[in-house]
């Protein structure tokens, strides 16, 4: 199992009992299942957490969170995960907290993650609009036109029909248009080798 440098960094300073004590890491631990697995809206709220400089408690959360999906995504056993938090240079103790805490929730986080799919979107349609921006909510005239895209989709797993919407400006619909060009063109070529 592998993280990336950012989650890395994040479990050296999960790991350094002076910046998270025995209570506030175990906090961040329910925390970061918690929101995975029960309320995606829950926060960092618990007491033990207070104390807790809120960047390095977001980056922290943040490479946790990483490790449960990393973890559950391979199926992990429990000698993988060690081996990576010990490369991150947690203790023995927290290495076993953590790997309890997974444990516990391994089945749920399996459920959760069998259940997004394994296929990609299909987009079925495109709609847009042309929305001319007149005034910013400062009450300075701007004038932008921008797009109003909307993409149909359609999930051939679970047969639900979600819509993508995004805005962008002319330059950048200009240049969405030509990237699908381009990889329209690419698909041509490889399926005429």
């Amino acid at each position: 199992m592998e993280l990336s440098a950012y989650a890395q960094g994040g479990w050296r300073l999960l790991g350094d009992p002076r910046r998270f004590p025995r209570r506030p890491y175990a906090a961040l631990l329910r925390a970061a299942f918690r929101g995975l697995l029960q309320h995606p809206r829950a926060g960092l709220d618990d007491p033990d957490l207070k104390d807790i400089d809120p960047t390095v408690l977001k980056h922290c959360h943040a490479a946790a969170a990483t490790c449960i999906l990393e973890a559950g995504k391979q199926k992990a056993d429990i000698s993988a995960i060690s081996t990576c938090l010990e490369d991150c240079k947690l203790d023995k103790e927290r290495i076993e907290q953590f790997c309890t805490e997974y444990q516990k929730n391994k089945e749920a986080l399996e459920i959760l993650l069998g259940s997004i799919g394994r296929s990609p979107l299909h987009v079925t349609d495109v709609s847009w609009r042309l929305e001319y921006q007149i005034k910013s909510n400062q009450l300075h005239k701007t004038y932008q036109p921008s797009y109003l895209v909307t993409l149909n989709v359609e999930n051939s797993d679970s047969g639900s029909h979600p819509d993508v919407s995004f805005s962008c400006t002319m330059e950048q619909l200009q240049d969405l248009v030509g990237k699908l060009k381009d990889a329209a063109k690419s698909l041509e070529r490889a399926t005429q080798m």
